[in-house]
């Protein structure tokens, strides 16, 4: 299950539509901060970040799972893990991390990401 998130979250970082729509379900639910507290239904709201107009970096940032934990219920598999997202940019490199709880469900014979929470880490 991390190596398939791994290729999740390098698709987020790499702005690779196909393979993060490949890999969610078409019903997929999140709560993040971009959608300001509301649960957000479907891919529409993803895509957006995903768009040509976005700012495509030669040099994606590299993200971390810190300390991944998994528990696989039946069909669906809950992974908790920090986040840790490395940038570099005209003032040097930085370091965010956020706490996410991803879900995924056995569909067939592959597993699709259907819910995911994420919240910043506050630095201090």
């Amino acid at each position: 299950m991390d190596l398939l998130n791994k290729k999740l979250l390098n698709s987020i970082m790499s702005s690779d539509w196909a393979t993060y729509a490949e890999l969610c379900d078409e019903s997929i639910t999140c709560f993040e901060p971009e959608a300001l507290g509301h649960l957000v239904h479907g891919l529409d709201f993803h895509k957006f970040y995903f768009s040509p107009s976005s700012e495509k970096k030669p040099n994606p940032p590299q993200v971390t799972m810190c300390d991944p934990h998994v528990r696989v219920i039946g069909n669906a598999a809950i992974l908790t893990y920090v986040r840790l997202t490395q940038t570099v940019g005209p003032n040097g490199a930085a370091t965010s991390a956020a706490e996410e709880t991803r879900v995924w469900q056995k569909v067939g014979d592959s597993w699709k990401h259907v819910h995911f929470h994420r919240t910043p880490v506050a630095k201090t």
